[in-house]
């Protein structure tokens, strides 16, 4: 199948009549109608609304919306169960970065601070169990109209990739807090399958499927497009964490002072000296407030040296062919549309995204 990939824009507030804006600006105005329910609540409304607040790529409500059209017919692009789909989407996983934020003890998130270094770990917590919560309301209401077995399909899903993305996340905090070292490329992919594939590509791109669909197209059509792509943006998530990126919007080495495995730690490990890695194993040993900037900058040198950066690099690019060639297997057959134009440019776009 050939398709000419589309630029796909994804900054905070993207190009005014791009796909990808007015996806955007109809996902926020059904978001901020769920909010505003719970706006008056003291010490809990105005802490949900904070990241939803902030911007975001909005990848994924536009990978939900775009995918409901595709495999629909003839749906506008107000099309209502994809856009409630959308919101209850951005409400998970905004949930979901405030604990991710307490659970890392990460400083900033899109360039300001996380939500428990301005209120507190408490508060930050409670905030994201009331947003995972609401982030039911619009799903319900998406499948209400279209029946019983769309339902059942949309909740099938939903409780698999909630299943996943806790395993990985579990995979991930047992992997830093227990300080196991001895782990290998493939484990590191298994958890980054689980932990960001499911949650950010594959669980939207099949609630836009089932929804699009009536429930008439096998969901996991597109797991496995969503499965390479997932970790080519892991991977490229990873790595920018190491440069100076002022779209990234976290902390610059953040995931060094953490602890965090890496494809880069995981490799370079491997790769060093025996005294190399006796150093590096003592680093990793240290609680994070032991660690100081100088260890920091010397393990990502070390990564430089090994050329570990490079080496991720190239398994990033490499699940990014990938993921095109399963988007041609998966989309097989659709006819050419902005929407489909838009998800054969997210392959590029992992890499090229501001």
């Amino acid at each position: 199948m050939e398709v000419s990939p589309q630029p796909v824009f994804a900054p905070a507030e993207p190009p005014e009549g791009s796909l990808v804006a007015r996806y955007a600006r109809s996902t926020r105005n059904v978001l901020d109608r769920y909010l505003a329910l719970e706006d008056k609540a003291p010490f809990l409304g105005e802490l949900m609304a904070d990241y939803p607040g902030r911007g975001g790529k909005m990848m994924r409500p536009a990978i939900c919306i775009a995918n409901a059209r595709i495999f629909g017919e003839n749906l506008g692009e107000d099309y209502a169960p994809a856009i409630r789909c959308a919101a209850a989407i951005e409400m998970l996983h905004n949930a979901l970065l405030i604990h991710d934020d307490v659970q890392d003890g990460s400083e900033e998130r899109r360039g300001r601070p996380t939500l428990h270094a301005l209120h507190g770990v408490p508060l930050a917590i409670n905030a994201g169990d009331a947003l995972m919560f609401s982030a039911f309301h619009p799903l319900l209401d998406a499948v209400r109209p279209l029946g019983s077995d769309v339902s059942r399909q949309v909740l099938e899903v939903t409780m698999t990739m909630a299943r996943q993305t806790a395993e990985g996340q579990a995979l991930e905090l047992g992997w830093r807090d227990r300080n196991i070292t001895g782990l290998t490329e493939a484990d590191y992919l298994q958890m980054a399958l689980k932990k960001t594939a499911w949650m950010g590509m594959i669980w939207p791109a099949q609630l836009g499927v089932i929804v699009g669909s009536g429930g008439y197209v096998d969901p996991d059509r597109v797991l496995r497009f969503g499965y390479f792509l997932g970790l080519a943006f892991q991977i490229e998530d990873d790595l920018r964490n190491l440069s100076f990126d002022p779209g990234y919007g976290k902390e610059r080495n953040g995931d060094l002072l953490e602890g965090k495995r890496t494809l880069m730690l995981i490799h370079v490990r491997d790769a060093c000296s025996a005294n190399e890695r006796k150093r590096l194993d003592a680093f990793l040993a240290k609680p994070r407030s032991e660690r100081d900037e100088a260890e920091v900058l010397w393990l990502a040198q070390l990564m430089e040296q090994h050329e570990s950066i490079e080496y991720a690099r190239q398994i990033a690019h490499a699940m990014g062919g990938a993921a095109m060639h399963e988007f041609s297997v998966a989309y097989a057959g659709k006819p050419q549309s902005e929407d489909l134009e838009y998800l054969a440019g997210l392959a590029s776009w992992v890499f090229e995204r501001p």
